[in-house]
């Protein structure tokens, strides 16, 4: 076992903290139910769900699954699980039964709790270990607090994992990414440094506790500085911009294509006062999303990360956002980043490599699984990312898209990432997919899947016509598929393996 976090396990807990020093402090909003709970409020929360998970047996090294919406009750129920030394297991409740079993199955979960509306697939997965969370809440009220030692004095041990977030794909089982308390500390210390953020700050979540954006881009670190959290079922544009204004928001995230639906929204470009900036982060930000998002006098930055290391691996402030565009700027505090071609050699500036990445932010391995653990580790500790970037003189970083989706046309390295942001500048694009297609001449190809931006009906050739004018003409796609939307994952990622398929029937 690793030495403990000792004092330190206060700020991987914080509401034990926060709720001495400040309890009367709103810690969460929750938007959807017009509920709100101090520091005080959550601390005894945790406590009392500690104690009832213990009176089930669940103790140190065990994982305690979810199925739920996002709740104030969801975060007690997770700082009653790191102190008992327990893992939380949150589950996409958009996933079908087959694929939740797969995943209870691997995590070997010791209960699931969730809401009444999940209840009868819970029960199909789980049928002995079910527990509703609307009951549990009522039996909290009658609980004793667990007992917890001096603040100040707790010991946490820093590699227990203390949440598993399986990440979905196309093919091959999903990989159960194991978050230590060491883990969430450090990425909350990185970004509430590099993003400035305090106890005055405010931030939305409105991204699933099933995804790291729900813990760990905003809210963990919020908590850690004792600021406030803005809790959201959905996303609904309206009811987002509306919370912006009315709870004093002063930092925001989101993804690309929420930001496509705000900036498409009547109140779009309503005051927002207390907005110092949005972060915008998960996909690549189309420069003619930003520049509409400028244009109404708002300050937007972009981030990148992923759920095994951070998620939050950049930094850049608002004026070198402006002054490079397309840009993540510069490594978060206590990130070590290489770009490295095939072969693992350090690439020169201004050429696409591999990032690899190495720091206290990096995750503990995937649950029960040390081959593909193995996979994406060097022998000296880098993460392989699977992404690729490129660096210019200054060091700032480009991202240039997935590695396994880089492809080879005519003896030329094409990025899709690359090419989709280009398109999205063209006239009319909202969203652009590019994959490789084999082609009998080139070896390989590209075929660009475009969703119109306003809806009225797109012409591919005069898309891939103006994209001449913007890009190489090697780089330009030889097919182009207009489609009413673009297939995704229950993850929420592109399904590409669709799209492959969708281009072989060409």
């Amino acid at each position: 076992m690793a030495p403990p976090l000792g004092a330190l396990g206060a700020l991987v807990d914080p509401f034990r903290w926060w709720g001495c020093l400040t309890p009367e402090k709103v810690a969460i909003i929750d938007r959807e139910r017009g509920t709100r709970a101090t520091y005080r409020d959550v601390d005894d929360s945790a406590q009392r769900w500690a104690a009832l998970l213990a009176a089930r047996g669940i103790g140190e090294g065990d994982r305690v699954a979810l199925l739920a919406l996002n709740s104030i009750e969801v975060i007690g129920l997770f700082y009653g699980c790191v102190r008992l030394g327990a893992a939380l297991v949150p589950l996409n409740w958009r996933l079908a039964e087959p694929e939740l079993a797969r995943v209870v199955c691997d995590a070997r979960v010791a209960l699931l709790v969730g809401n009444a509306r999940f209840a009868a697939i819970g029960r199909a997965v789980t049928p002995a270990s079910w527990l509703d969370l609307g009951e549990a809440n009522a039996a909290l009220a009658t609980v004793t607090p667990l007992g917890s030692s001096p603040l100040g004095a707790a010991e946490i041990d820093a590699e227990a994992p203390a949440l598993i977030l399986y990440t979905s794909g196309s093919t091959g089982k999903p990989k159960g990414a194991m978050l230590s308390n060491r883990q969430l500390l450090f990425n909350a210390l990185a970004t509430t440094t590099g993003w400035q953020l305090g106890a005055r700050d405010t931030g939305p979540v409105s991204t699933p506790f099933f995804h790291t954006g729900g813990w760990n881009v905003i809210a963990i670190p919020l908590w850690t500085v004792g600021g406030t959290v803005v809790l959201f079922d959905t996303f609904d544009p309206a009811h987002f911009l509306a919370a912006l204004d009315e709870e004093r928001v002063s930092i925001a995230f989101a993804v690309p294509t929420q930001f496509v639906m705000l900036c498409a929204h009547p109140s779009f470009g309503r005051p927002l006062p207390y907005l110092r900036h949005f972060i915008s982060g998960g996909a690549p930000l189309p420069q003619s999303v930003a520049d509409r998002v400028r244009a109404v006098g708002y300050v937007i930055r972009e981030g990148f990360g992923m759920t095994e290391f951070g998620p939050n691996c950049f930094m850049i402030s608002d004026h070198e956002s402006l002054a490079r565009p397309g840009s993540v700027g510069w490594p978060c505090p206590f990130v070590e980043i290489r770009l490295v071609d095939d072969a693992g050699r350090d690439v020169s500036v201004g050429d696409a490599g591999e990032i690899l990445l190495r720091g206290p932010q990096l995750f503990s391995g995937y649950l029960h699984d040390a081959e593909r653990t193995a996979e994406v580790m060097t022998s000296d500790g880098w993460y392989r990312s699977g992404d690729l970037a490129m660096r210019d003189a200054d060091g700032a970083f480009y991202i240039r898209g997935r590695r396994k989706h880089m492809f080879i046309s005519g003896g030329e390295n094409i990025f899709p990432g690359e090419v989709e942001m280009a398109l999205t500048e063209c006239g009319g694009v909202g969203e652009a997919v590019v994959i490789g297609v084999s082609d009998a001449r080139w070896g390989e190809v590209g075929h660009a899947f475009l969703v119109s931006r306003t809806g009225t009906p797109l012409d591919g050739a005069a898309v891939l016509a103006e994209l001449r004018t913007r890009i190489a003409a090697y780089k330009v796609p030889k097919h182009v598929t207009v489609l009413a939307e673009t297939p995704r994952l229950a993850s929420g990622k592109v399904d590409r393996a669709q799209l492959a398929l969708l281009a072989e029937a060409r």
